[in-house]
């Protein structure tokens, strides 16, 4: 019979019982029960007299076991979590419950649909990470600085190839703007900090890491180390001539914000392009465009300071003579210049042996001299050479040397020899 007696209490309800029991005791005033407790006379007065009628049993709350009258179905449960396998398998609870609004109408708590999947198996409850500790703070200013990197990934999950997506994000506040591309070079990364600041406009500084497109790793030369000068990448050379700062981060972790959000973009934006079955390069752009503005409004925050130090891009700037790829090439005296296993005539008269010729992002050639652009056409043979005239010159009789000459008189062992006879022998 005593485990009819037992009674399943929490630990604040057996507090309150054991103020109350003092309360019927004696011992303590109900104004004074209520002060201790922090609950009201009226509250006080209600659960001594349950606790005088039932016992110790009464000051458990009545709805215990019982269950909410605003818990959802079985029904709809039921059909949510079937929803989940059949659309949302891997999606983590709090994406999984915006995707049930946004494309079935079911609101759903994520931490009400993270319970029933963990429940019935499906979501697996993960241990917290460590919080992240910002060693920088953020830049005060929008535009003062912007983070930008390249995420190699299978951003269609095998449906399409494999790509890169180049992200730039906003240090102040965490905008983002991106684009997918075929690979991490100069000319992708060229194109994007192109369209960011036809955009936004030019930031103050750029944040980079080490590698070879934004970083050059050619020795410099005599007259670079006579100037103290380090060789320069062709996009830090161009961010330089449109007056960006370059900074190069020492570790991944340095620009942890980039990194962070191809992290979030690897589950999220892979999972939102598989539900609208996107295969190619171009879709996955056209999408981004969709997506950007929506995710910006979400997740950017506000820059500590007001102000935006984005600067406008002046007229007349020769953008596409700036973001390309140049190099110095020689001028043959023929006028045709060797780039890329291809020839090309030049038809303009300079004088000069050298020439720059620009890859730009457009993917056409452009040669120039002084900043002066030079007329030219691809060619597949070189010009013929001028044939100089053939001159006829009298031929010289023979020379003959005489016999007193060293090349008729030599010496050989013993004897010497005049005209291949022996004319005396050496004793």
């Amino acid at each position: 019979m005593a485990e009819e007696d037992m009674i399943m209490a929490r630990q604040g309800e057996l507090r309150r019982l054991h103020v109350i029991e003092k309360v019927l005791e004696g011992m303590v005033k109900q104004v004074e029960a209520a002060e201790i407790l922090s609950l009201s006379g009226r509250q006080i007065r209600r659960i001594v007299k349950r606790i005088r009628s039932e016992g110790s049993r009464g000051i458990i709350h009545r709805s215990r076991g019982r269950p909410s009258n605003r818990r959802i179905s079985d029904k709809m449960k039921e059909r949510v979590i079937n929803l989940y396998r059949r659309q949302y398998k891997d999606f983590g609870p709090t994406l999984a419950s915006e995707k049930l609004l946004e494309r079935n109408g079911i609101r759903v708590n994520d931490e009400t649909l993270r319970m029933w999947l963990i429940g019935t198996g499906d979501w697996r409850k993960s241990r917290r990470r460590r919080r992240h500790r910002q060693w920088r703070e953020r830049k005060q200013h929008e535009g003062e600085m912007v983070q930008m990197d390249g995420s190699h990934h299978d951003w269609f999950e095998g449906r399409g190839p494999w790509c890169v997506l180049m992200g730039i994000i906003d240090d102040a506040t965490g905008r983002v703007f991106g684009g997918f591309y075929d690979y991490e070079g100069t000319i992708p990364a060229m194109d994007s900090f192109k369209r960011y600041i036809q955009k936004y406009g030019l930031p103050l500084s750029v944040y980079l890491d080490r590698y070879k497109t934004y970083k050059s790793t050619a020795k410099p030369t005599i007259e670079e180390e006579l100037n103290d000068v380090e060789p320069l990448s062709d996009f830090e050379r161009a961010l330089r001539e449109l007056g960006v700062e370059v900074v190069h981060a020492n570790s991944p972790q340095a620009k942890g914000r980039i990194e962070r959000l191809f992290g979030t973009f690897q589950d999220r934006l892979v999972k939102e392009m598989r539900l609208r079955g996107i295969r190619t390069i171009e879709e996955a752009n056209a999408f981004l465009e969709e997506y950007l503005p929506i995710y910006n409004r979400r997740f950017s925050v506000s820059p500590i300071e007001g102000g935006d130090l984005h600067r406008l891009l002046g007229r007349g700037l020769a953008l596409d003579a700036i973001l390309c790829i140049k190099t110095e090439r020689t001028l043959r005296n023929d006028f045709t210049v060797a780039h890329n296993r291809k020839l090309y005539q030049v038809e303009d008269k300079v004088n000069t042996s050298r020439v720059m010729v620009q890859d730009r992002i457009d993917g056409s050639i452009h040669i120039t001299h002084k900043n002066r652009a030079l007329r030219f056409r691809e060619t597949t043979e070189r010009p013929p050479r001028e044939k100089k005239p053939l001159t006829l010159t009298k031929r010289s009789k023979p020379y003959t040397p005489p016999p007193s000459h060293p090349w008729r008189r030599f010496k050989f062992g013993k004897h010497r020899y005049e005209r291949g006879r022996p004319i005396e022998s050496q004793p």
